[in-house]
């Protein structure tokens, strides 16, 4: 596999910091910084520079036309690995014809993905790469520096952010980004400045809420869709040795459930709902800024007419993953996807390379609430096979019974999609297990996966197969 740089390599420093200043405005509804004037869009690096993924890919693909004296005639078999603005572009009319206005349920998991993976349809490929690269956003905007006054939030304001990251065309605006404490037991994923005047002492920016725009809704998605992104973790693995790695209750953290039966990770647990009152960042957990916004943008959105739609939706890749999961379930659990006249709201999850999160009850009561879950993982990727590592749902299921009171047996939710970075002629063989982590690398392998009976093919405008490991 290529031997991925850690994302610190992967994002611009800019000794001109472009950094907003922190936002003077505490109150609980806008939490984020104001708008600066911007002399020229930055974009991430990961998008852009020579030295990431998708520009190494590129140039390796080149040079591998130019040693089988393939002419420029003959280029349109194969295309350079894309970028999400590309592939948009190059699915368009794989969308149209796939009508993802009429079958935008089906996409969401209303079926749970029944025959859309074998072989893979095109227009779920598209709309997994387009809420993974929602996920790396999250990547691409933070900021690692630590010594940035600013290292621990996003380098762009709320009302720029997409376009910051040159994806002016994703047909999203951030409705609110969103916080967590930083005093909890994982300190290797939390950042920190070395200056001692800091925007926050104790918060983090840990992701965003976005809400698709009026013609992205009506031409393109079939509804409106409200999309959480959670940051998570890039290729370190160190906060894997943080978790406590035990189950506990839900509802000890104050989150409204039925079951005391239904329990999660602890460390999960605490992120997602602890909160630090001195700090005007941290004022409020994750957990209750999230739920009053997708409270208030599904109250705005609700029965625009008689013919529209709701949907949320909810990525993260590694630990965002979890949290992903964990928060689509207090949605739902909260009745949050309810719209005033009674109609159910689809709740669907898409993570990335994401861990195990709760134990069987968890699971069961997801699929009780009807909430749809995707996972994205690659077969050689550590993470998704722990906590739990050998408690867990491959287990024999008489061995899971007896073991389920035990707070370190776990299960998995949902559909796995299981991909394989060995398929990928692009990328090289790599003793760093890290790297099988990076969610840009799922990213290329999602673009060239067509089943699991299948070879690994970019996909290409014409509908011809270009095989790069013909020799």
């Amino acid at each position: 596999m290529a031997t991925i740089p850690s994302h610190n390599h992967l994002l611009t420093t800019n000794s001109g910091h472009h950094h907003s200043s922190p936002p003077v405005n505490s109150s609980f509804s806008k939490i984020n910084f104001p708008v600066k004037p911007r002399v020229t869009a930055t974009r991430a690096l990961s998008r852009t520079d020579e030295s990431s993924l998708s520009a190494v890919i590129s140039r390796l693909e080149r040079e591998r036309r130019e040693r089988q004296g393939l002419t420029d005639e003959a280029e349109g078999l194969g295309e350079r690995w894309m970028t999400a603005e590309d592939i948009r572009r190059r699915d368009k009319t794989s969308e149209e014809k796939g009508k993802l206005i009429d079958t935008w349920r089906k996409i969401q998991g209303e079926d749970d993905w029944a025959g859309l993976m074998e072989p893979m349809d095109p227009v779920l490929r598209s709309e997994l790469i387009r809420y993974g690269e929602m996920a790396q956003a999250c990547y691409d905007a933070f900021d690692f520096d630590p010594a940035s006054k600013y290292c621990g939030s996003s380098r762009f304001s709320r009302l720029e952010f997409f376009d910051s990251l040159g994806m002016s065309g994703s047909g999203y605006e951030v409705a609110r980004y969103l916080y967590a404490t930083s005093n909890i037991n994982l300190p290797n994923f939390f950042s920190k400045s070395r200056w001692s005047k800091v925007w926050s002492k104790n918060a983090n920016w840990m992701g965003y809420v976005a809400v698709s725009d009026d013609e992205t809704s009506r031409n393109r998605l079939g509804r409106r869709d409200i999309a959480i992104a959670w940051r998570g973790t890039v290729t370190k693995l160190e906060w894997i040795a943080d978790l406590k790695d035990y189950l506990k209750p839900v509802s000890e953290n104050k989150i409204r459930c039925p079951d005391p039966a239904v329990k999660v990770e602890s460390g999960f647990l605490d992120l997602y709902t602890d909160k630090d009152t001195s700090c005007k960042f941290a004022k409020f957990s994750a957990r209750e800024q999230i739920l009053a916004e997708v409270k208030r943008l599904v109250e705005t959105y609700d029965d625009e007419d008689e013919d529209s739609d709701l949907s949320i939706t909810v990525t993260g890749h590694s630990l965002g993953g979890a949290l992903a999961i964990l928060s689509a379930y207090d949605i739902a659990e909260m009745g949050l996807n309810r719209s005033k006249s009674g109609k159910v709201i689809p709740v669907t999850v898409l993570t990335y390379g994401g861990p195990r999160v709760g134990n069987v009850r968890f699971k069961e009561r997801m699929e009780e609430l009807g909430v749809k879950v995707m996972r994205v993982v690659n077969v050689h990727d550590m993470v998704p096979k722990s906590p739990g590592l050998f408690l867990n749902e491959s287990a024999p299921h008489a061995l899971m019974k007896i073991a389920e009171g035990l707070p370190w047996c776990y299960c998995h939710v949902g559909e796995e999609l299981a991909l394989d970075h060995q398929n990928s002629p692009f990328l090289k063989p790599s003793v760093d297990l890290s790297n099988a982590h990076n969610l840009e690398a799922m990213l290329h392998l999602l673009d060239g996966y067509h089943g699991y009976v299948n070879f690994f093919n970019l996909e290409v405008e014409n509908d011809k197969i270009w095989k790069p490991w013909d020799k």
